[in-house]
């Protein structure tokens, strides 16, 4: 059989050092991408210049907002796979490889997901970081909802997956998280993959800096509204959509209090 092609799509806005960084990762796999996208938010001209340079497809995304840049790039994405990065992120050079591997015994499987790995940090507090904020993400969420979410930084799902629900993302609100919004628009029936050999490097900014964290809180109770139809589906959903505002008891929170 024919070895499935591989897109991956990389949004950004004014990144220029990472993507780089992110690029040259991407051209150290030992399975060649089929075609790499990076999507231009409104990026400085530098930007662009640095994924040009690297050989990648430069694609404008005019309309503000990460879920209408990854939403882009998987649209023109023409690899029987899409994988996703964060122009943060940095694969090793097996990434790829992996990624194939992993949907190739699992003809089934709609999507997959790995860790980051915080690498600018020391062992011992990479460790506890990444426990924190990996446990929080993928036990919190993964208990609400029923089912594995997807790390922005760190997946790959099929393209014909991303056929069936690009038209019930959020792809024009810029105040959602893209991919905690596609997780919970594949729903349920699809299988999606927790797999920790998938892991790449991301750095620290997203939960060192105490203005990104807070910013970050407020759109994840905002993604988690705009979906409070799929909280719903479980009882663990319900109980964990009274802290974003949502059912009975969440309209008993102050609106001030909703993250």
């Amino acid at each position: 059989m024919t070895p499935p092609r591989i897109s991956v799509v990389v949004p950004v806005r004014d990144d220029a050092p990472y993507l780089g960084l992110c690029l040259e990762a991407l051209a150290r796999q030992d399975v060649r991408p089929h075609e790499v996208l990076v999507v231009d938010n409104g990026a400085s001209r530098e930007t662009a210049l640095v994924a040009e340079a690297a050989g990648a497809i430069v694609v404008a995304e005019s309309m503000p907002g990460i879920a209408a840049a990854a939403a882009r790039g998987y649209d023109l994405a023409t690899g029987d796979l899409i994988a996703r990065l964060d122009a943060d992120s940095m694969p090793p050079m097996d990434w790829l490889r992996e990624i194939r591997g992993v949907f190739a015994v699992d003809p089934a499987l709609a999507a997959v997901t790995g860790r980051g790995v915080f690498a600018d940090l020391s062992p011992a507090r990479r460790l506890v970081a990444s426990a924190g904020y990996h446990g929080v993400y993928y036990g919190f969420f993964g208990l609400a909802l029923g089912q594995i979410p997807l790390h922005g930084s760190n997946f790959a799902m099929r393209r014909a997956v991303w056929e069936e629900v690009r038209g019930d993302v959020h792809r024009t609100d810029p105040g959602v998280y893209d991919d905690l919004d596609l997780t919970m628009r594949l729903g349920r029936t699809r299988r999606v993959r927790f797999e920790p050999r998938l892991a790449v490097a991301v750095s620290t900014r997203a939960i060192s800096s105490v203005p990104r964290f807070a910013a970050a809180l407020g759109r994840t109770g905002h993604t988690m509204r705009m979906n409070a139809d799929r909280l719903r589906e479980t009882r663990a959903g319900r109980l964990a959509g009274t802290a974003f505002g949502i059912g009975p008891l969440g309209r008993l929170v102050p609106k001030r209090l909703h993250p």
